[in-house]
């Protein structure tokens, strides 16, 4: 009767972990670069004193889907899609180089070029990006080159300010962290890669596949509901075999 209740209780907390790995896809959905989470169940042997005959479901996160969302122009100068593989590096909270897909960026009032998370953009050489205030116009190349016009200058007269750090590590060496940032997991230095391109005027938008995940959740809420059935279940067995043992 145990073992009937603990793989119940079990799989209904599994499942709930699950849920979240979901939710947390469906909530990014409308972000910009996001890259959705696998999630995944399998059986797990307790290790203990004693013989082995407890099994408890395990619901992990083996990685996330690294194909490329669907690129739209906006039109907005500093607006930067990487186009096929590639990432753009920021400088995390943490003081460390981290990497995104997300090229909705921006100029701060000091002239630093930051994400929409505020994070500071790095250049090629590991150091953040200035732009020289006032200017008319804004540009990124597509090898990654930022070019300004300043104010009152010939409209010819484009200056190259410096380049976009762009890599392109092996996705097998990645790991999402907890703010959201991909890094190396062995944590090696991230090295600039001269075959990223990216277009300049659009955005990437995630890889969120919502009737999937729409579908996965129902599915996973119909499994929670029979796992409290079973627990329920294990429970009226157990009042049963109580009420006979004190008729005996």
């Amino acid at each position: 009767m145990d073992n009937f209740l603990y793989v119940s209780m079990s799989g209904a907390k599994e499942t709930m972990n699950a849920l979240a790995i979901h939710s947390n896809n469906l909530a990014n959905a409308s972000k910009t670069g996001f890259k959705a989470s696998f999630e995944q169940a399998r059986s797990m042997q307790v290790h203990g004193q004693g013989l082995p005959t407890r099994v408890f479901a395990l619901t992990e996160s083996p990685g996330q889907n690294f194909d490329s969302g669907i690129v739209h122009d906006t039109g907005r100068e500093l607006d930067v899609a990487v186009e096929g593989e590639g990432w753009f590096v920021v400088k995390s909270e943490a003081g460390d180089e981290g990497l995104t897909r997300s090229g909705d960026f921006n100029i701060t009032a000091e002239g630093f070029l930051i994400d929409a998370n505020g994070q500071e953009v790095m250049d090629e050489t590991g150091n953040n990006i200035y732009i020289p205030m006032p200017i008319e116009k804004f540009n990124i190349r597509k090898d990654g080159m930022i070019e300004v016009r300043p104010e009152g200058a010939p409209a010819d007269a484009m200056e190259d300010i410096a380049k976009l750090k762009l890599v392109n590590p092996d996705i097998k060496d990645l790991m999402r962290g907890s703010d959201g940032l991909f890094r190396r997991i062995d944590g090696q230095q991230l090295q600039v890669s001269n075959d990223v391109v990216v277009a300049n005027g659009a955005l990437e938008s995630s890889n969120v596949n919502l009737s999937s995940e729409l579908t996965s959740l129902i599915n996973l809420q119909r499994s929670f509901e029979m796992q409290i059935k079973m627990m329920k279940k294990a429970e009226e067995i157990d009042k049963s075999s109580e009420s006979l043992l004190r008729m005996s």
